[in-house]
């Protein structure tokens, strides 16, 4: 398969972890005689540096030109210490979002079994907690009007949703709770939003199309508050955009690193993959950011395209770096440090040599191959 990827590295550890999602990528490309083919271009802070503006014509035409979108994160403290800047960051990513019409973000979250006593949670609470949470990603709060008075003391944000914006996210959550547990949870706050009854009233009406499901509706604040306290009883969630956005950041917190989750922005037309941390500015060039989550996402890109075998072999690989603990600080207490680089390194070595033993990848030295 020839897949034309668009890289969007974005600003702090971005390009860093970025590039071992690249890595991993063209070792897949080589042993399944794949063709991927990386153009880059800017977007973010670094864009706005250059252009002045956060999402550049050059790089929204190559993104719907491209096949899919590999993200990396934006941001920068210059921007986050100052509300009042007129031209941010995040207006680039979400513009992106918005004109390619990216509605549907996918947050798998899953407690891996080596790591189950890194987490600040409880292994027994979190242990076989595997949840796909479905954000919907172009509408709601973060897109509605917004107005500040003429003095700047009162000011308002339009939370707006139709029944088309609610139906198409939540088919495709219903669709994948069939091939899961087959249970979806909606979570909302229809006790007190209008939109959110809306949701309910919707989701509840589309159920019977999808008989095999079982349905249940959760509060955001009781949600928010179960995902702390037994995590393994959701499969599927399926939310509007804020809250979505809070809940699969508080999930981070399970699986023991924000450095774990990727993420999969689809529409009908576009996809895009990218981790779901921030820009992390205080780690950049110090080559401690985790590229994993940069690296789910990018099996992600695969599975989308139904690469299954393909995903999965990353997927193992990932589980093999955990399992022997070539991972970033954030991850391992060990005396020496392993990179960022070094983990892609090792990712890379096993998709080159998935068959060898776990000795023989005990003696890889963080990464660099020596075969025995």
């Amino acid at each position: 398969m020839k897949l034309n990827i668009a890289v969007l590295s974005g600003d702090g550890i971005g390009p860093e972890v970025t590039a071992q999602s690249i890595k991993v990528l063209k070792a897949i490309a080589l042993q399944f005689n794949h063709t991927f083919v990386f153009k880059e271009a800017v977007v973010g802070a670094i864009a706005i540096d250059k252009t002045g503006n956060p999402l550049p014509d050059k790089t929204l035409e190559l993104c719907k030109s491209a096949d899919a979108i590999l993200f990396g994160a934006i941001g920068d403290p210059k921007y986050d210490n100052d509300p009042s800047a007129k031209v941010r960051p995040e207006q680039g990513l979400l513009k992106l979002r918005k004109v390619l019409g990216l509605y549907a973000n996918i947050r798998p979250v899953k407690a891996y079994e080596t790591l189950l006593d890194k987490s600040p949670l409880k292994r027994h609470i979190i242990e076989g907690t595997d949840i796909s949470i479905y954000r919907e990603l172009t509408g709601g709060i973060y897109f509605g009007e917004k107005q500040l008075s003429e003095d700047g003391n009162t000011a308002s944000d339009l939370c707006e949703y139709s029944r088309f914006e609610i139906e198409r996210i939540a088919h495709l959550a219903f669709k994948a709770a069939q091939t899961r547990r087959k249970k979806l949870t909606l979570v909302d706050k229809a006790n007190v939003l209008e939109s959110s009854r809306l949701w309910r009233r919707v989701v509840t009406e589309l159920a019977s199309e999808y008989p095999d499901i079982r349905l249940e509706f959760l509060f955001v604040d009781n949600a928010a508050m179960q995902m702390i306290l037994n995590p393994s009883q959701f499969d599927v969630i399926l939310t509007e955009n804020m809250f979505g956005d809070i809940i699969s950041d508080e999930a981070s917190v399970i699986g023991g690193s924000i450095g774990l989750l990727a993420s999969a922005s689809i529409g009908d037309e576009h996809a895009m993959f990218e981790p779901i941390h921030g820009s992390y500015p205080q780690a950049t060039g110090k080559g401690i950011a985790n590229p994993i989550a940069s690296i789910l996402s990018a099996a992600l890109l695969l599975e989308h395209f139904g690469l299954h075998e393909e995903a999965k072999l990353i997927d193992q690989a990932v589980e093999k770096s955990l399992k022997l603990q070539i991972t970033t600080p954030d991850l391992n207490d060990a005396t020496e440090k392993i990179s960022t680089s070094k983990v892609g390194n090792f990712i890379e070595d096993f998709i080159n040599n998935p068959t060898d033993s776990n000795k023989n990848f005990v003696n890889i030295h963080l990464g660099q191959s020596t075969i025995i």
